[in-house]
């Protein structure tokens, strides 16, 4: 997984801390921009769009083998 992130110009933590509130907590982009600039870093959306991007599928493997597939059949109650 370290070549996954060899040759970024930001540390791997803040990759991995920008893309995980993104997907988790459901902030936009731009909500992440201002967080990262509380803490001193000059980032655009589109750099954090990007990450989430590429590295969804890695961040996506190890939930996989806990996630359950839904059955085929389901039921609605009246209203």
């Amino acid at each position: 997984m370290k070549e996954l992130f060899a040759g970024r110009h930001f540390d791997r933590k803040i990759l991995v801390l920008c893309a995980r509130w993104y997907l988790r907590y459901k902030l936009s982009l731009r909500d992440l921009v201002e967080m990262m600039a509380e803490l001193g870093l000059d980032i655009a959306h589109t750099t954090i769009m990007r990450w989430v991007q590429r590295h969804l599928p890695e961040f996506e493997k190890p939930w996989n083998g806990y996630a359950r597939k839904g059955g085929r059949s389901w039921r609605v109650d009246e209203t």
